[in-house]
């Protein structure tokens, strides 16, 4: 767009205004209305997401997007956290508890007025109840709720964003539902981080089919399943995964027996085949921080102040291309034999020297345990502490 030389800014229509105004930021367009027609194109003016991205912090910032809310209405960003001392927002319906009388409150139903937003961010936000203005913006993708303890909410009230591609929930102690009312974004959700969040639930099967699903995040929720249930065609376009121990092979996940590890090791080695990143968020050898149950018939107590201690963990190995898994003790020092789930890299691959360089370092931390590829009984293990100790 370019102006005649007759012409003035002045001259120019409220679309073409609003074009221009498209490429500023929100705080540079709230003072550039200037006259009526400008006013007018702010109105229609689609702002999209920026650096300089709107937000509540303060109640200063509050009362400008309060005037942003009938001025420019079209913002396709917004972040609201906490006001400050003695400043609070509006009740929702059914609140945990009444403001002190003292509270300067701040009506925060304002944001419903920004019928186009893309991306609506809570973090800290002192808010109250339920807020069903929350829930209803049609063109939204991603929505992110962090600690706002005493918002009530559940997952059933997304229905009202039907675009979401992007959805962050974290350390909400109100937060309910089943994750299988997600399934109502299937084809659309690409990552999903829900954490802290005790009182969500479900099977994390019922997202096995999401086609665009790429993030995968439910730690610290009471969610089930089992890892060995993920097939070849499940998740199929999955690149991070952090499940809890209420998962079988979640994090801290604790084995019933021995016996069972051995599969459980290979399906993770399957899962790590089809996608090598998937765990890469972590240190892979001690993410997990798999352990036997103490409730576990193969379980038994260590000696005290006698070192090592049993090797009741378990932990991944890596040397060059080659992957394997071992037991060790909680110091990650002393370790059973590894199990090597790959093959030895052939002499004359590219990876042969380094295999043998890492394996060598990786193969010092097997002495006290070696010739065991699973803990000892508990009579072997006193029979190589007193071996150890010279008693015979």
């Amino acid at each position: 767009m370019h102006l005649d030389n007759d012409e003035t800014p002045e001259d120019l229509g409220t679309d073409e205004v609003a074009i221009i105004f498209s490429f500023l930021s929100p705080y540079d367009i709230m003072p550039s209305r200037v006259c009526k027609t400008w006013r007018d194109a702010a109105k229609k003016t689609v702002v999209p997401p920026s650096d300089d991205s709107v937000g509540i912090h303060d109640v200063r910032s509050y009362n400008a997007v309060r005037a942003m809310s009938t001025a420019l209405p079209n913002l396709d960003q917004l972040a609201i956290s906490d006001l400050g001392n003695w400043h609070v927002y509006s009740d929702g319906e059914d609140p945990e508890w009444e403001w002190d009388t003292n509270c300067i409150i701040h009506d925060i139903n304002i944001i419903s007025r920004f019928r186009k937003l893309r991306i609506l961010d809570f973090c800290q936000a002192p808010l109250t109840g339920r807020y069903p203005v929350f829930f209803n913006f049609p063109l939204l993708q991603e929505l992110s709720i962090r600690s706002c303890h005493n918002l009530k909410f559940d997952l059933d009230m997304l229905r009202g964003f039907p675009l979401l591609e992007v959805l962050e929930f974290r350390d909400n102690q109100h937060l309910n539902g089943n994750i299988s009312s997600l399934r109502a974004f299937k084809g659309t959700l690409k990552s999903l981080h829900i954490d802290e969040c005790h009182n969500v639930r479900g099977n994390i099967m019922d997202l096995a089919d999401f086609p665009r699903l790429k993030e995968v995040e439910l730690y610290d929720t009471p969610v089930t399943g089992d890892i060995r249930d993920i097939r070849a065609n499940d998740f199929p376009a999955l690149e991070s995964l952090n499940l809890p121990d209420t998962v079988h092979g979640g994090r801290r996940y604790e084995f019933q027996q021995i016996s069972e590890v051995p599969t459980f090791m290979h399906t993770i080695h399957l899962l790590l085949q089809r996608t090598t990143t998937l765990f890469s968020k972590h240190c892979l050898s001690t993410a997990f921080d798999w352990t036997l149950s103490e409730d576990s018939p193969d379980w038994y107590e260590e000696v005290q102040s006698v070192f090592p201690k049993p090797p009741f963990h378990l932990q991944f190995v890596q040397a060059g291309s080659r992957r394997g898994w071992s037991w060790c003790d909680f110091s990650r020092l002393n370790f059973c034999e590894i199990n090597w789930l790959d093959p030895e890299p052939s002499y004359e691959s590219d990876d042969y020297g380094t295999y043998i360089e890492e394996v060598q370092d990786v193969e010092h931390f097997v002495g006290f345990y070696r010739g065991y590829y699973q803990p000892p009984t508990e009579e072997e293990y006193h029979h190589l502490l007193r071996q150890r100790m010279g008693m015979y």
